[in-house]
C-alpha cells in the first residue's frame, strides 16, 4: 500500500498546470480508482501522475492507498454525492459521517482547497462555472452551499444582478444534466426577504417547475438546536427529483439536548496571543460607549461560559463579538508585535478550534492553514450538524 500523504509530497514539487486542477484530477482519481466514477479522470490523471515520473503500468501497481488522512473515503458507501462551493467540507464532513462517498468537489478558494485537501485527501476542482456537466460523475445527492454574499442583509443585495448571484444557475445546469436523487442547498437567512421575497422564488421556480423536483417550502434552521453553542441561522433547501416519489418530507426537530460554549472550550491554557491588548480592550469599550450614547447595540461581546455565542462570521466583528473570560493564562509575555500589554482581566478571542468546534467539527479536522485563514474559513463554512441533521432527514426519504 502506497501512503496517500508521499504521493502528495512528490505531485507538490510540479508546476501548476490546467488552472490548478491538476492536483484535482489525480486525487479524485485515487479516490475513484475501482469505480465506475474514475474514467472521468483517469486520462488526464495519468498524464499528470506521468509527470511524476510514474509510467502507467506503474500507477496500475498503485492497487490501494493508504489513507493516513483524517477523513479516508468510505469503503462501502450506501450512497455518493458531489460537494459544490465545497469550502473547507462541512457538507462533506456531515455526509461522510452519514454513509455517503464524495465523488466530486469544486470551490474557488486556494487556502480552503489546502484544508479540504488535508483532511479529505482530494483537491477541489476549481471555478464551477467553467467546468462542464460531462465531467461531473453521476450522483445520487447534490450539495452546495452556494455563495451567499449576493444575498445577504449585510451586503449590497443586487441578488441576480450581481454576478455572485447568478451562481445558483451553475447549480441548476448541473442539475438539469445528472439528474440526481436529492438536493441540499444552504444559504444566509436573509435570501428568504431579498427583493420582497422575489429572489427565493426564483429559485424555487427553477427547481420546482424548470427542473420538476419536489421541493418544500425552505427553513431556517439554528445551529443551537442541534448540538452546537451558536446562535446561527440559516436557510435550507432540500428538492426530490420525481423518479424517487417523494412528495412528503419534513425538516428536522430541535435536538433535546442543549450545549453551552464551556462544553467546546480549549481544556488547556492557550497562548497570550489570543488575549487582548490592553490598548486594544481600551478601544473596543471606547468604541461600545460611542455607540451605546446613541442609543445603539453595536460593540464587543463576552461570551459567559454557560451561555451561547454569536453567529461565528467572517470581517467585522465577528472575533469582538464572541470574546470570552480565561483566567488560565500564566505567560502574559506578549506573542505578536502590541500596543500596550496582555490584559490581566483574561479577555482573549476564541480559537480558531473553539470556532471549528462551534461549527461541528471535530477534533481530528487538521486546521492547516494560518489563524487568520482558520477564522475565515470557519466563519464561511455550514453547520456540520444541522447539515447531518438535514441529511439524515433527506437520506430516510431515499431507498438506497
Amino acid at each position: 500500500m502506497v501512503p496517500y500523504t508521499e504521493l502528495r509530497r512528490k505531485w507538490r514539487t510540479l508546476p501548476s498546470k490546467e488552472g490548478g486542477n491538476r492536483e484535482a484530477y489525480i486525487t479524485h482519481y485515487l479516490q475513484s480508482k475501482g469505480t465506475e466514477h474514475s474514467r472521468i479522470f483517469i486520462k488526464k490523471a495519468f498524464e499528470y501522475l506521468g509527470e511524476m515520473g510514474l509510467e502507467p503500468k506503474d500507477v496500475r501497481k498503485i492497487r490501494q492507498i493508504a489513507w493516513d488522512i483524517p477523513f479516508p473515503p468510505p469503503a462501502r458507501p450506501m450512497f455518493n454525492f458531489i460537494d459544490l462551493f465545497c469550502g473547507i467540507g462541512g457538507f462533506r464532513t456531515a455526509f461522510q459521517t452519514l454513509g455517503g462517498r464524495c465523488v466530486f468537489s469544486s470551490d474557488i478558494d486556494y487556502y480552503a482547497k489546502r484544508t479540504y485537501e488535508f483532511n479529505f485527501g482530494e483537491v477541489p476542482f476549481g471555478d464551477i462555472s467553467e467546468i462542464k456537466e460531462d465531467d461531473i460523475p453521476k450522483h445520487d445527492i447534490l450539495l452546495a452551499g452556494f455563495p451567499c454574499q449576493a444575498f445577504s442583509i449585510a451586503g449590497r443585495r443586487a441578488g441576480f444582478e450581481d454576478t455572485r448571484g447568478i451562481l445558483f444557475f451553475e447549480v441548476a445546469r448541473i442539475i438539469k444534466k445528472k439528474k440526481p436523487k436529492a438536493i441540499v442547498l444552504e444559504n444566509v437567512k436573509g435570501l428568504l426577504s431579498h427583493n420582497k421575497g422575489k429572489t427565493i422564488q426564483t429559485i424555487i421556480d427553477t427547481l420546482r417547475k424548470e427542473l420538476g423536483y419536489f421541493v418544500p417550502d425552505p427553513q431556517v434552521l439554528n445551529a443551537r438546536n442541534f448540538g452546537l453553542p451558536q446562535n446561527r441561522e440559516r436557510v435550507f433547501i432540500v428538492g426530490f427529483h420525481k423518479s424517487t416519489g417523494v412528495s412528503e418530507f419534513e425538516y428536522p426537530k430541535p435536538w433535546k439536548e442543549k450545549i453551552v460554549f464551556k462544553n467546546i472550550r480549549e481544556e488547556e491554557e492557550v497562548s497570550s496571543k489570543y488575549y487582548l491588548s490592553t490598548s486594544y480592550l481600551k478601544s473596543l469599550r471606547e468604541h461600545k460607549a460611542r455607540h451605546a450614547g446613541k442609543g445603539n447595540g453595536f460593540g464587543f461581546q463576552i461570551i459567559p461560559n454557560d451561555g451561547i455565542a454569536n453567529a461565528v462570521v467572517v470581517g467585522g466583528m465577528g472575533r469582538e463579538r464572541n470574546l470570552i473570560v480565561d483566567r488560565r493564562l500564566t505567560d502574559f509575555k506578549p506573542k505578536t508585535n502590541i500596543k500596550g500589554e496582555v490584559n490581566r482581566e483574561g479577555i482573549r478571542k476564541m480559537t480558531p478550534r473553539e470556532w471549528a468546534r462551534l461549527q461541528g467539527f471535530p477534533d481530528k479536522f487538521q486546521i492547516a492553514v494560518s489563524d487568520a485563514q482558520a477564522y475565515k474559513q470557519f466563519g464561511n463554512s455550514v453547520a456540520v450538524n444541522a447539515v447531518k441533521a438535514v441529511g439524515k432527514a433527506v437520506i430516510d426519504r431515499l431507498e438506497f
